[in-house]
């Protein structure tokens, strides 16, 4: 049963990314920043964390060096912070099928950058290594199904929220280029964090404290780059509907919860785990909200 446990976990943690991207993609339509998403769901997941962090593992946590918060610092800036602002910006440029397509490339590039980094073996011509290349193979051809077929739609028995289409910019070939750009640096980015994670939690085990100064650093420098981006006042202000309901999901159980078992999957040295279940995921978001576009 204990081996199976990352499995279990890998699919509550994509459970939990399902709702995620549904109420998102809800509260971007309402007109939801999403810079200013990032700041504030951030922020939720800190504050959610932090008792925790002070109660189970504060006293017997290892020292924080200045080495290893150099590490943090970087690690949350380009794993966590630059994904989110690249990953919505790529949203405005592109169609939500688009993005659903290019989440499924994950995979391919994590395993990519875990060959690259020796975290990751390949050996022509023996069952393992033959797998590896064809799951590789075919992850980039349901990706590319993904972003350029167009099934029959589905119709869910009823909705929660009504989905609007793609209307923030035209369907030109350089809008199309720069979302594609956009939405393969940010999954790019991710992959690498996937990754190089492993090294981290080596660094420093302790992995609730480490979840929480992650995110408290990426709502430091998120806010940092908000303010120079988005200098209106109103886009900060939040009312009781959907964007508030998707902020505090996407703090308290996206980040909160889920990064956390993310943390502890990827300690076990199972990163091509979480990577891969992705997709099967992104394949259900994607439908849903094609389908209302």
């Amino acid at each position: 049963m204990n081996s199976k446990k990352p499995y279990l976990v890998v699919v509550l943690i994509q459970t939990i990314f399902c709702g995620y991207f549904l109420l998102s993609k809800v509260a971007f339509d309402r007109g939801l920043n999403t810079f200013v998403f990032t700041v504030y769901r951030q922020a939720a997941a800190t504050f959610f964390l932090l008792p925790f962090s002070l109660i189970f593992e504060w006293k017997n946590a290892p020292r924080l060096s200045f080495t290893i918060l150099c590490k943090i610092f970087l690690f949350s800036l380009f794993g966590i912070t630059s994904t989110l602002n690249i990953y919505g910006m790529g949203l405005n440029y592109a169609t939500p099928t688009l993005a659903a397509a290019g989440s499924n490339c994950v995979p391919a590039i994590t395993f990519f950058f875990a060959l690259l980094l020796r975290e990751e073996t390949v050996k022509i011509g023996t069952i393992p290594g033959n797998a590896k290349v064809a799951g590789i193979v075919a992850c980039m051809g349901g990706a590319a199904t993904l972003a350029f077929y167009k099934g029959p739609q589905l119709r869910p028995l009823f909705h929660l929220f009504k989905i609007k289409g793609h209307q923030a910019h035209g369907t030109n070939g350089k809008t199309w280029i720069k979302g594609c750009f956009l939405l393969l640096t940010s999954n790019s980015l991710y992959a690498l964090s996937l990754v190089l994670q492993v090294r981290l939690i080596k660094t420093y085990p302790a992995k609730l404290l480490l979840t929480n100064l992650l995110c408290f650093t990426s709502a430091i420098q998120g806010f940092a780059i908000a303010i120079v981006v988005e200098r209106d006042s109103n886009e900060w202000k939040l009312d009781w509907n959907v964007k508030l309901l998707a902020i505090a999901y996407a703090g308290f159980v996206v980040m909160g919860v889920s990064y956390y078992l993310q943390t502890w999957i990827i300690e076990k040295k199972a990163f091509w785990v979480e990577s891969c279940w992705l997709e099967d995921f992104i394949v259900f978001c994607g439908e849903r909200v094609k389908n209302r576009c």
